[in-house]
């Protein structure tokens, strides 16, 4: 078999896609680092390092470190990301939100648009925060109102900026743009951890020892993350023989229907890590106002209570964003209609109830999982005083799920032009078949 990265550049549409969006994210990633008129870049990273093992510290790893540098980028893709999730909630509770989902073409071009300005609107309001929380820190050399407007105006246009850099990634590029910028933004903070931990690890702060768990850990975790990622319980399904013309008959096929174990992806880590650390963060920016919120933030400080709270969160999470995302009705409907069925189940409310049965089955060992994924990694670097390396399993279960899909897009242009994949053996997914090669 040929070496399947030259062939990557053989293929002139593929090579014009890979080409196009490194281009965009190279623009992305220059604008990240363009700092906001009139902040003191040295002042806000000593007063930022105090709330960087909060929601503000994950935000700032989805970012690249926009935050922390007050970057004209600073929002990046999470005020669009944000809206997303918005409405794909509200889709749960408003039924003309689920119409429009449902309605095809014309229908997501609408919630689109719909994402786009609620889009704005969040950029508005988190900009005005951001700007808020500058001049707090004592960081601006001439705060006042001129300051808050002009930096919520560039922070703004920078998220819309953005969005716009996500969206012509998806339509003309190769993966998903917002998938993307996240990732490369994940991955500029790596080198930069690897630096401070064997700088620590120079000065003697970090032992020998505690350097190869570093190791071990992360090789282990990004196993389980494949794992978790590529996980899924195949349900047989049998689509009968089928006349199709002047007495000709179509056999009947035989096919499945993969739910995943991690259904959620990334999402329930968030959430639950939002609902804990979000108290403590508003805390500390509005200076212990809030009598309240500073005691909360001290019951949840990193403990043992944190850790069991923040697993808990985790696996209600799950469930609650998979019964989201996942319909196993709609499922159900559509079998239906097409005259497929799950062999030995009848069709309808009993096939409906048989996916949400294995479905909910399923998740629970997925959530378990997932937890173990996002808490064994701190515990590990607080038991070794590993204080320079926040590249826990939230960004390593981003990474590699982005980075699995993008190599399976890349593959798929690949082999429907006769060249050879990345994987010798195992299966591609194909247009919803399964190709082995």
């Amino acid at each position: 078999m040929a070496n399947p990265i030259p062939n990557l550049f053989r293929v002139p549409e593929l090579k014009e896609k890979i080409l196009f969006t490194l281009g965009i994210l190279l623009i992305y990633r220059f604008g990240a680092h363009i700092t906001v008129p009139g902040v003191n870049v040295v002042i806000l990273r000593e007063q930022f390092g105090a709330l960087s093992g909060g929601i503000l510290g994950i935000y700032d790893m989805f970012v690249g470190g926009g935050l922390s540098r007050a970057t004209i980028l600073a929002l990046g893709i999470m005020p669009y990301i944000s809206a997303s999730i918005m409405f794909q909630l509200l889709a749960a509770v408003f039924p003309m939100v689920e119409k429009l989902q449902k309605e095809g073409e014309d229908g997501r071009a609408k919630l689109t648009q719909w994402t786009r300005y609620t889009t704005v609107v969040l950029s508005v309001i988190q900009g005005f925060s951001y700007a808020a929380f500058l001049t707090s820190t004592g960081a601006i050399e001439d705060p006042g109102f001129i300051f808050n407007l002009t930096t919520t105006v560039i922070l703004t246009v920078g998220a819309i900026f953005v969005m716009w850099l996500g969206e012509q990634i998806t339509e003309r590029g190769i993966g998903n743009g917002m998938s993307l910028l996240i990732f490369f933004s994940i991955i500029e903070t790596f080198p930069q951890a690897i630096a401070r931990t064997y700088e620590s690890f120079t000065a003697g702060q970090i032992t020998i020892f505690a350097m190869v768990m570093l190791v071990v850990v992360l090789v282990a975790i990004t196993a389980a993350v494949v794992a978790l990622t590529m996980g899924a319980r195949k349900i047989p399904v049998q689509i009968p023989r089928k006349v199709v013309g002047r007495g000709r008959i179509r056999e009947g096929q035989k096919s499945f229907v993969p739910l995943r174990v991690n259904s959620a992806g990334v999402m329930p880590i968030i959430f639950a890590q939002s609902f804990i650390v979000v108290p403590g963060t508003i805390a500390q920016l509005t200076g212990g106002r809030f009598p309240i919120l500073v005691e909360v933030a001290r019951i949840f400080e990193p403990g043992w209570l944190y850790y069991i709270t923040y697993g808990l969160l985790i696996v209600f999470f799950t469930y609650f964003y998979t019964a989201i995302i996942f319909n196993p009705v709609d499922l159900a409907e559509n079998l239906k209609k097409q005259g497929a069925f799950i062999p030995g189940v009848k069709p309808g409310a009993r096939t409906a109830e048989y996916i949400d049965r294995v479905l909910t089955r399923v998740t629970l060992p997925g959530s378990i999982y997932l937890a173990l994924v996002a808490l064994v990694p701190f515990g590990v670097w607080s038991a070794f005083n590993i204080q320079t390396f926040f590249f826990g399993g939230t960004g390593l279960l981003i990474v590699v799920g982005v980075g699995l899909d993008t190599v399976q897009q890349a593959q798929q242009h690949l082999l429907l032009r006769h060249y050879d994949g990345f994987m010798k053996k195992g299966r591609v997914k194909m247009r919803g078949q399964s190709r082995y090669v």
